[in-house]
């Protein structure tokens, strides 16, 4: 089961990058078409911005979609690295989830925590012990 839960969190990672950095596409355009500033912030320098933002958001997300791409192409474990940066792209999600209700409704804080519990359920599955040939797992020895 952890292979294809592995696989979905990888698609759904990849599916938000995709629709962060159409989101920030959206706002440039907006941003730039209605010459909006923040605080006298110069339009162009607000616009370069948000596509800076999108396009960082989007990298991002999809990196930490090839962690479990990964992880449930050679059902291993994710390393070290990989799970510091699904444990922090979880936690982004948490946060963004809390803020999401308030600003953008109930419909954006469900999607939030249903990839929020993807990568939980991805972190989960791949526990520390390796599989054995009959499928127990088989606890290391601390180190």
């Amino acid at each position: 089961m952890r292979r294809p839960v592995a696989f979905v969190t990888a698609i759904v990672l990849f599916v938000e990058a995709v629709g962060i950095v159409v989101v920030n596409g959206v706002l440039a355009t907006v941003a730039g078409n209605q010459s909006m500033s923040l605080a006298g912030t110069d339009p162009d320098v607000m616009v370069t911005g948000t596509w800076v933002m999108g396009g960082a958001s989007g990298v991002l997300l999809v990196l930490c979609g090839l962690i479990p791409l990964l992880a449930g192409i050679r059902d291993r474990a994710p390393g070290r690295f990989g799970r510091i940066a699904l444990v922090a792209c979880a936690v982004v999600h948490g946060v963004l989830g809390a803020l999401a209700v308030g600003l953008l409704g109930w419909a954006a804080f469900a999607f939030l925590m249903a990839v929020l519990a993807l990568i939980v359920l991805t972190l989960v599955a791949y526990e520390r012990g390796e599989p054995e040939a009959g499928g127990i797992v088989a606890e290391r020895a601390p180190v």
